[in-house]
């Protein structure tokens, strides 16, 4: 017979304990989410006064928790790249150098969002 997990309540407790650890390691050791974060304080309460209607601000809202989502993956990639060893190798470059990239892709669809909405709403 297979050994079963924690399942039920339990489980659900023992997730959100992960994602609480997770979210405050990111904002203890990485000063871009910190940054990101400042940025998001601004940009939600802004997000209600740019947007015209629920549609509007779900993608203003949702574009701006893409960027925390993604650095928290880039923060990751970047940790267990690290942890690996401090000697150059190109595949950890590669892999740091493509978790950057995400973050500025993300950070793309945050301003091409953004500025299309301020364009209908001010034109």
């Amino acid at each position: 017979m297979a050994k079963t997990g924690v399942t039920g309540i339990k489980r659900i407790v023992n997730a959100f304990g992960y994602t609480w650890k997770g979210l405050r390691a990111a904002y203890k050791h990485e000063a871009a989410f910190r940054q990101e974060l400042g940025l998001a304080v601004i940009l939600f309460p802004l997000a209600f006064w740019l947007g015209q209607n629920v549609i509007e601000w779900i993608l203003l809202l949702s574009s701006v928790i893409f960027i925390l989502v993604v650095e928290i993956l880039n923060s990751a990639i970047e940790a267990v790249v690290d942890r690996t060893g401090d000697e150059p190798h190109k595949l950890s470059g590669r892999a740091k150098d493509m978790g950057s990239a995400a973050v500025f892709l993300a950070f793309t669809i945050l301003l091409i969002t953004w500025g299309l909405i301020a364009w209908d709403k001010f034109s």
